[in-house]
């Protein structure tokens, strides 16, 4: 039962992993902790945004839209590998998902395939979301790619996590694609070289 770390923690271990952070506003207490609890958290999620530009789509992550009010994550991976903190505590991000696939990131086993959405996911997943169109073609710059290594592995290596602990949306939820443009797989495999 891990206690989210808290937000001074977070942007700390954020910056020991080499990233480069973007605080936005008052992300420390931006959140959603009014419609459920916060915690225990288990878990990375990681996303693509369906946008384009990196100031319409950290103002999108914070804010939210009609229908989905924001925080929509923790933190923004914008192409140019920085990090932009919009939200802490509880967020919209992972949604309903499988209670299977989260009792095997809890037991950081193999994933079974994702085919029921009936757990709490934004309770339990610290959420990055990255600036991709999505669409397969849009690319990951390596300094994207670069930096969503590093903040998963900042946060694995706060609660002493292996890289099982970070999955995708796709991986989460039924129907969801994201991320699209590089697999889960290769990017557990990159944390996994860097927390050792």
């Amino acid at each position: 039962m891990a206690p989210p770390m808290s937000a001074g923690s977070f942007l700390s271990r954020l910056k020991a992993e080499g990233l480069t952070v973007v605080e936005v506003g008052d992300w420390e207490h931006h959140n959603r902790n009014h419609k459920g609890p916060w915690g225990p958290v288990h878990g990375v999620m990681i996303h693509h945004t369906v946008t384009s530009g990196s100031q319409r789509t950290v103002e999108i992550c914070r804010d939210g839209y009609s229908g989905l009010p924001g925080p929509l994550c923790h933190g923004v991976i914008t192409k140019d590998g920085r990090v932009h903190l919009v939200g802490y505590g509880r967020s919209n991000h992972a949604g309903l998902g499988d209670d299977d696939v989260l009792r095997a990131v809890i037991a950081e086993k193999a994933l079974p395939p994702d085919n029921e959405a009936n757990t709490d996911g934004n309770r339990h997943f610290y959420g990055f979301e990255c600036e991709n169109l999505g669409d397969g073609e849009d690319p990951w710059p390596e300094a994207q790619l670069d930096a969503i290594e590093r903040a998963a592995a900042a946060v694995c290596r706060h609660h002493g996590w292996t890289a099982r602990s970070v999955i995708g949306h796709l991986e989460w939820q039924p129907g969801k694609i994201d991320p699209r443009g590089f697999t889960m797989a290769a990017m557990r495999d990159r944390i996994h070289e860097r927390l050792k």
